[in-house]
């Protein structure tokens, strides 16, 4: 077996300033293309979104003790829920009520951990489960993906043949970078995407500099403060429709931390604990519900720089948490982000959301999901549908949507359906 290799800086090493600096905004660049990409389809301010994932992510070095260099971003998993209560319902006081009972399930769930262990959520959120809802996540958003990139909302009749050949160039682009690129960016191919995409919009028309020529360099982002600038609305349909997602970013969690162990050749299980990382995790959604943003979670994308620099120092991901919340109050950052055409969100989203799906088919594939047996079979096709096909329950003014009932349901087939024979 060969030897693992020595790290570069380790957890708790402190490296030079310049180097410190420079460490700190790759990691920023790597998590920025997806963390803005979130409030960009969702109608969310980008500042907001980064001074969030700066901020979630300083809360979970303190909470874990800074012994896991992991780095928080905006979570794809509520992509469908925030678009729908931002754009259709514009309520950013139900938004904040939504991200924090993501982190309050966050924190149940810790406490459970920390009495009762972690074999209970083998059992709950199995592969069989969590793999298929993952795909519905993904391939839900399909739609939201083809209509951006043709430049209509709802009927043909809008078709845009200009966003199409944006959003083609977008994909291209991004394929590339993922295919060909070799080091640093070999890790960005979703900016590298972004930046060729918004090039290629310009000739089209389809670029709105308004809001650059309007924009300050420092300019305060669009927080929504708890009875301040908004006051919480409580729903139970919002509250329902996003917190049993956080069992599926939950899932994903674990797996970071399962390869974050494997990296650094640390058992981060032990110490902090796993009830520590949770409960981190947890926080940094709360912390991100009282200043408007998205909920947080931790980001592949940062693991991948981590296993390749062999760099796991936690005062560079302290520092590329700082950038982030400088970056939020940057106004020309926002304006430009902002002013990224709907057809480049469109073709980055081909790639983005069919990776969700695909991640989803990979975790039932590693762990081997036989789908001759009639019970793995039962469980992930009704939770493909439920997801896919937008089935909801509404009893009075309670809705449940689709990808929570899509989990929900997963979780209790799996509970209820007995182990048995393989269909013939």
């Amino acid at each position: 077996m060969a030897e693992q290799a020595k790290p570069v800086l380790d957890i708790h090493e402190k490296p030079t300033w310049n180097k410190w600096i420079i460490l700190s905004i790759q990691h920023l660049f790597t998590m920025f293309g997806s963390t803005i990409f979130v409030p960009s389809v969702t109608g969310m301010s980008p500042g907001v979104a980064l001074v969030s994932s700066g901020l979630g992510t300083l809360a979970y070095l303190l909470i874990t003790r800074g012994k896991i260099p992991a780095y928080l971003g905006s979570s794809f998993a509520f992509i469908q829920p925030l678009s729908m209560f931002i754009l259709e319902e514009h309520s950013p006081g139900s938004v904040m009520v939504g991200t924090f009972s993501v982190g309050v399930v966050y924190a149940i769930v810790s406490l459970i951990v920390y009495y009762a262990g972690v074999d209970w959520i083998q059992k709950v959120l199995p592969p069989v489960v969590v793999g298929p809802v993952i795909m519905v996540i993904g391939l839900s958003l399909a739609p939201s993906a083809a209509n951006m990139a043709m430049g209509t909302s709802a009927s043909a009749a809008d078709y845009n043949w200009q966003s199409v050949v944006v959003a083609l160039i977008t994909l291209a682009a991004a394929i590339i970078a993922m295919m060909f690129f070799k080091g640093f960016l070999g890790l960005i191919p979703i900016l590298f995407g972004f930046f060729i995409g918004y090039i290629a919009a310009i000739p089209f028309g389809l670029v709105d500099f308004s809001l650059v020529k309007q924009a300050s360099f420092f300019q305060i982002p669009d927080f929504t403060i708890p009875f301040v600038t908004a006051d919480p609305v409580v729903t139970v349909t919002v509250i329902v429709s996003m917190a049993p997602l956080a069992f599926v970013t939950m899932a994903e969690h674990m797996g970071h931390q399962l390869v974050l162990n494997k990296i650094t050749n640390s058992n981060f299980f032990k110490d902090p604990g796993l009830h520590r990382s949770l409960l981190g995790d947890g926080l940094a959604s709360v912390v991100a519900s009282l200043v408007g943003g998205p909920p947080v979670t931790t980001y592949g994308e940062n693991i991948g720089v981590l296993a390749i620099t062999r760099v796991y120092s936690v005062f560079v991901i302290g520092g590329a948490a700082v950038f982030a919340i400088l970056f939020g109050f940057i106004g020309y950052i926002n304006a430009v982000i902002t002013s990224v055409p709907q057809a480049v969100l469109g073709g980055i989203s081909f790639l983005l959301f069919g990776v969700i799906a695909s991640s989803g088919l990979r975790m039932m594939i590693d762990n081997k999901i036989d789908l001759n047996i009639n019970r793995n079979l039962i469980i992930t096709s009704v939770v493909l549908v439920i997801g896919i096909g937008g089935f909801f329950v509404q009893i009075n003014s309670v809705k449940i949507t689709g990808m929570a009932m899509a989990a929900v349901v997963g979780i209790l087939l799996n509970l209820i359906i007995p182990e048995k024979k393989k269909a013939s």
